[in-house]
This record gives structure tokens, C-alpha cells and sequence, in this order.
């Protein structure tokens, strides 16, 4: 695998989806697939669903920033590790960490194909918050 797979999976979740879902065909395959472990239970996603998450997002935050930790590869496969910071409508003057994420992507003809993503809300915490910020890749 290339870096340019690294490159992939970091671009997509540091692209402006948010205000603009049809970014996500840039790295997204046409037949790409996200097996998404949540709090809230597990989804399987299609870059349609995707494109829909990310307008109904763009309607409550007005940023989405990611801090990227890790960027990990193995053969045909690479690992991220992400924890996103918002600011809302509600409360436009502060940004807050809302949740982390942990993915593991395969890839095919170049884009992203096979997800498999693990997500936590993120807390208060500062020790959470400290572990997270305390490593970069």
C-alpha cells in the first residue's frame, strides 16, 4: 500500500464534509461501505447515508474540526484515530470535543471501500481530553 492510502483515509476525515457532502465522492468508492460501531448501536452505511449524516450535521454545527493522533498502515489496510471538536448554533463562541473515532479502511481502486469504524462521545474529562491531544501523528 502507498502513502497515498494514508493520504486518503486522512483526507476524508479532515475534509469539509460538513458544509459540503459531495466532497465524500473524493474518497469514497460508488459502492464504499461503513460497518459503524456507536453508542448508540451498530449502522451500515453507504456513501448515500453518509452524505445524508453529514447534511443533517451541517444543520447544528457551524465547525467541525478533527485532531488526528494516529495514522496507521498494514498491508491493505489503514487505521485512524480522530477525536472531532465543535462549535454549534446553540453556542457558536466555544468549541467543544464531541466525540473519538477509530477506523480501520481498505481500499480499492484508490478510494475508500471497506470501513469499519468504533466511536465514543467524547466528556469533560480532562484526562480524556489530555490522552488524546497528549500523541500526533
Amino acid at each position: 500500500m502507498s502513502t497515498s492510502a494514508k493520504k486518503m483515509v486522512r483526507g476524508l476525515y479532515t475534509s469539509d464534509f460538513l458544509n459540503d457532502p459531495s466532497v465524500l465522492t473524493k474518497y469514497l468508492h460508488k459502492d464504499a461501505e461503513l460497518f459503524w460501531n456507536a453508542s448508540t448501536g451498530f449502522s451500515k452505511l453507504t456513501i448515500a447515508d453518509i452524505s445524508k449524516m453529514s447534511t443533517e450535521m451541517g444543520r447544528s454545527f457551524i465547525s467541525l474540526r478533527p485532531s488526528i493522533t494516529h495514522v496507521l498502515e498494514d498491508k491493505d489496510q489503514v487505521c485512524i484515530r480522530v477525536t472531532y471538536y465543535v462549535k454549534t448554533i446553540e453556542n457558536p463562541d466555544e468549541e467543544v470535543a464531541i466525540i473519538h473515532f477509530m477506523a480501520i479502511w481498505e481500499l480499492k481502486d484508490g478510494k475508500l471501500y471497506k470501513g469499519y469504524q468504533i466511536s465514543q462521545p467524547s466528556d469533560d474529562d480532562p484526562s480524556n481530553i489530555d490522552a488524546h491531544s497528549r500523541i500526533k501523528s
